[in-house]
């Protein structure tokens, strides 16, 4: 069984958009795919079939005001307009609908990485806990701390995946894969930035205290399993594609060039993924 992680990273996703678009470019399929934060959304139009979807989404969408920015934030107290990014375009009826029925008609298993504000634990959504015109569950995935308030769903505060299971290499294992391609979205060995991390988890404090200390750990739980991956990657389980480099673009960028050239650079790196798959 092989799977794929996509660990996301705000607008550095479209460097996961670029592999995964190579994939569909080469008719490679996986029995599973996760996706954490943006990676959820690259998940999905990958398993909808949906080539260049994911590009248009970085590079146009989430540029618009209504997409990310300074009012958004005003107006909501999010700097993401997951609900513009995640409904209003992507519904049925929507600029840029998400094919629903090919997302649920493909073989592989998904599941998408969301953190419980609660108890700061990760929580692994499946594409069963979907429907037509109604992905909360990406949308949560995708809801950074300080960046953006909470999701709610049913009830239930959610944050960025990417705050308890950055790197979700174990998950995987333990879904049953014996091989997986980890699609990261920093050079390997570039960390989180820990004193972001710090700033988010003290704005985290008082209302979501399991939240702020998970928030605090996420850098140092994203180095421990990387190196894990690395392990893994010498006894030929894991195939690692990452950016050697990716100067300044950090996780809001708004940089359309800049976007493009990281989306080139993924669909170049993820050439090495077809003969892992298949061997």
């Amino acid at each position: 069984m092989v799977g794929i992680i996509d660990v996301g990273g705000g607008t550095r996703g479209i460097y996961g958009a670029g592999v995964f678009d190579r994939c569909l470019t080469e008719g490679i399929r996986f029995d599973y795919v996760i996706g954490v934060s943006a990676g959820s959304a690259n998940g999905a139009a990958f398993l909808a079939g949906q080539k260049g979807r994911n590009y248009r989404f970085y590079t146009d969408y989430t540029l618009r005001k209504e997409g990310m920015g300074v009012t958004n934030f005003r107006k909501t107290g999010s700097f993401i307009g997951l609900d513009y990014i995640y409904s209003e375009l992507s519904d049925s009826t929507g600029e840029d609908p998400l094919d629903y029925a090919a997302m649920m008609a493909a073989d592989a298993a998904f599941e998408i990485v969301a953190t419980d504000a609660r108890t700061g634990k990760p929580v692994y959504f499946r594409k069963e806990d979907m429907a037509q015109d109604r992905y909360d569950v990406i949308k949560a995935s995708c809801s950074v701390p300080l960046v953006n308030r909470p999701y709610v769903i049913d009830g239930v505060p959610y944050y960025d995946g990417g705050v308890s299971d950055p790197v979700p290499v174990e998950r995987a294992f333990t879904r049953g894969c014996d091989r997986v391609v980890l699609i990261l979205t920093r050079p390997v060995g570039q960390d989180k930035t820990h004193s972001r991390n710090a700033l988010a988890a003290k704005a985290l404090q008082k209302r979501y205290p399991e939240a702020a200390a998970a928030t605090a750990a996420c850098g140092s739980v994203y180095a421990q399993s990387v190196q894990k991956a690395l392990r893994l990657q010498q006894e030929g389980k894991v195939l690692i594609v990452a950016p050697d480099d990716i100067g300044k673009l950090g996780t809001l960028t708004k940089d359309e060039k800049v976007l493009s050239q990281l989306y080139i650079k993924g669909f170049h790196d993820a050439r090495t993924i077809k003969s892992f798959v298949s061997g």
